[in-house]
């Protein structure tokens, strides 16, 4: 016990010099912590160690997180000392190299309560922006917090307060037409619009304003976005061209439709001997919209852009898709480039892919390659005389490539495209059927070569990719389809069980000529399965190809501009195995989600279509004209227009005899007089209804007496 005794005071002694000084140190270091507390809101430490947790971080300087994060230059000093601060805490690290990363020993990815709660302690309420001075602006309008969506119901909700488990009633910009929604566990909240509709319905463009807010599709770009742009240069300086293939010297031309403005994809053509030297060279986006930033979360937003009878909503701000992005004539552009060896049976011998820099020397569009390549109009020929030998080797190409896939077993579905003109109040005044040429024919040659090569090179490599796959059509379908054509007279087969590409491709070389042969390829087009990404590839049936990807529009699809964040890394050596495991962890959403915003954009696009033809088709009743039966129902027959116009023939408007449906062989049976409408049948029909708010097209039959009253009519009146 003496001995004991003896020994605490010195050890105590020891102790408490040691302790005094280690306290002087962490008062010191504490003091300087609690400053700096005082001066920056945990709200903010919580937001930006937040983002450098997320999944898609990547471990970057102050200056980049600054920028992703849009943090304005009067912010910048708090912006610096909440890095600090979590610094301090040992919650984010600086590497040797000055990169910003989470600590890894800070907390664990499976610990339930993550170390920002712990950290913050419930500080944060899902305020974002907190470095911008309009922060409160942008809380107020419902903008920074997102409401949950139960994917069962479709309902929305907000998350229960934390004060007393109560629900806040927070105004919300909705596009679900629900205002309350409950979560799985029973709470529930309400929602209220905040943004009402602000153009009236007379106003030019309001019914597709409308579609467009059912949809739920964003028309304007946040605010975030919106200052992000303002720092955009209009133009690639000098810095931007080191490491890049300067092909600035070089003949490359775009070609696209004459009132096109996001020119994502140029092309040149060499000769090299007996073969071609095609290069495909496509729009850098990637360089002006880097990963994780607020233009890129609203480009995976909206997935693609939506091209409408009035309007183009795009997936990125018209200063890149329209401004720096667009590889416009005479400007030098930033773009990643393949070139491909290509030989005269169409097979690519070589190719490499690079970061380069162009300038296009020519803005060509379809009609005028078409004159000069077709038409070999004298004025145009002289006026591009200097390409005009470049645009003859790129048909001749464009054939060979155009007879490989084919032989190979592409499915060429030749359906017109349906457009529609309108006047300055939004009122259709023409519709018509736009058909593929040889100028659109030549480039869509040119974009599927670089698809596929792009394609093969990265699952060669067995690298982490997104592809865009096709499968097999649906056997079912297929053979109803089978039969049905047995019944129309016309043999077709199949050798095994699953349908090949080739025998499809048989069955539209023998309807070719046949009266029925549209209405035939629209059905086999019914009874193939949609074409999706997904980051495994297992080909495209439609285009008899092993491997195929999106790589030529990163202006207006989002699957584009990921891979070339994929490929630009790979070229420069950054693929590493993190980079790869980052991407496999990413693909599989980005596949889902864009696959899916596809699907909306089509459908809004044929939705307005409907909108259009059926005002353009009220305003004009009582006209008679030829259309084709695309299908019979039993509630009656389907017909298309050659201006491409469908609608109903209602069996009630079948006068004179009592109508069966037989589904088996896809008729209608008159019971009397054994009159039968089938597929592929021409009829003479009078527009009689256009309901443009049901978005329905109503037809009569002419019969031959009402069509001789008619003629008889307009010989009196000639008289």
């Amino acid at each position: 016990m003496t001995e004991n005794k003896e020994k605490k005071p010195n050890t105590g002694f020891k102790r408490k010099k040691k302790t005094a000084t280690a306290e002087k140190g962490s008062k010191a270091v504490r003091n300087k912590e609690q400053a700096l507390n005082r001066s920056v809101s945990r709200k903010r430490q919580k937001l930006l160690y937040d983002f450098i947790c997320s999944k898609n971080y990547q471990p970057m300087r102050a200056k980049e997180i600054a920028f992703l994060l849009d943090v304005p230059k009067a912010k910048r000093k708090e912006f610096l000392q909440a890095l600090a601060v979590l610094e301090a805490k040992s919650m984010i690290e600086v590497t040797e190299h000055g990169l910003y990363r989470k600590c890894r020993d800070y907390a664990s990815e499976d610990d339930p309560k993550s170390s920002s709660q712990r950290a913050f302690n419930g500080s944060s309420n899902g305020e974002s922006g907190v470095f911008s001075s309009d922060a409160d602006a942008e809380r107020k309008s419902g903008t920074s917090e997102s409401p949950e969506m139960d994917q069962e119901n479709r309902s929305i909700y907000v998350k229960a307060d934390r004060k007393g488990d109560r629900v806040r009633g927070r105004k919300r910009s909705v596009d679900a037409g629900r205002r309350t929604g409950r979560d799985s566990e029973g709470r529930q909240g309400k929602v209220k619009r905040t943004k009402k509709n602000t153009y009236l319905k007379n106003e030019p463009g309001a019914d597709i304003t409308e579609l467009v807010n059912v949809y739920g599709i964003p028309a304007e770009f946040p605010e975030k976005v919106q200052r992000q742009i303002k720092r955009f240069p209009t133009g690639p300086v000098d810095s931007d061209f080191a490491g890049r293939m300067d092909l600035r010297n070089k003949m490359i031309i775009t070609i696209d439709g004459d009132d096109s403005k996001d020119l994502d994809d140029a092309v040149s053509l060499e000769k090299s001997g007996s073969n071609y030297i095609l290069g495909v060279h496509i729009a850098d986006v990637s360089h002006y919209v880097p990963a994780s930033s607020a233009m890129d979360v609203e480009a995976l937003r909206r997935g693609t852009s939506v091209y409408l009878p009035d309007r183009v909503i795009p997936m990125l701000p018209e200063k890149l898709s329209n401004g720096v992005c667009s590889l416009n004539e005479g400007q030098d552009r930033l773009t990643l480039s393949c070139f491909m060896k290509i030989d005269r049976q169409g097979n690519t011998l070589e190719s490499r892919i690079v970061e380069s820099v162009i300038c296009s020397s020519h803005r060509m569009t379809y009609s005028n390659v078409q004159k000069i390549i077709v038409d070999k109009d004298p004025e145009l020929t002289s006026m591009y005389a200097d390409i005009v030998p470049m645009l003859f080797d790129m048909k001749n190409l464009a054939e060979i490539l155009r007879e490989m896939r084919s032989k190979r077993g592409m499915i060429d579905f030749d359906i017109p495209e349906t457009k529609i003109e309108l006047d300055e109040q939004g009122r259709p005044v023409r519709v018509y059927a736009r058909m593929a040429n040889t100028a659109t024919r030549l480039i869509e040659q040119f974009m599927l070569s670089a698809n596929e090569t792009v394609a093969k090179t990265y699952a060669d490599y067995h690298l982490p990719f997104l592809y865009r796959t096709h499968e097999s059509p649906d056997e079912e379908k297929i053979e109803n389809l089978l039969t049905n054509l047995h019944k129309m007279g016309i043999k077709v087969s199949k050798k095994e069980q699953q349908i090949s590409a080739r025998e499809v491709q048989e069955i539209i070389a023998k309807v070719e000529g046949n009266p029925k042969e549209k209405m035939i390829s629209s059905l086999l087009l019914r009874s193939m399965q949609q074409a999706r990404y997904s980051p495994e590839n297992c080909g495209h049936f439609g285009l008899a190809a092993k491997y195929y990807c999106h790589f030529t529009s990163p202006i207006r699809r989002y699957p584009d501009l990921q891979i070339h964040r994929i490929i630009k890394d790979d070229i420069r050596g950054m693929l590493g195995e993190r980079k790869k495991q980052f991407y496999e962890r990413i693909l599989d959403d980005v596949a889902w989600k864009t696959s899916a915003l596809e699907r909306r954009s089509a459908e809004i696009e044929r939705e307005c279509v409907k909108l259009k033809t059926a005002q353009y088709v009220a305003d004009h009743l009582g006209e008679v004209t030829e259309a084709v039966v695309t299908g019979v129902t039993e509630w009656g027959v389907y017909v298309q227009r050659p201006d491409t116009i469908e609608g109903l023939i209602h069996i009630s408007s079948l006068k004179g005899d009592y109508y069966e449906y037989k589904e088996e062989t896809m008729q209608l049976v008159g019971r009397r007089t054994g009159i039968v409408y089938e597929l592929g049948q021409t009829l003479k029909v009078r527009t009689i209804r256009g309901d443009a708010y049901r978005r329905i097209i109503d037809f009569a039959l002419v019969t031959e007496c009402e069509e001789g009253a008619e003629e008889e009519n307009s010989e009196t009146k000639d008289s």
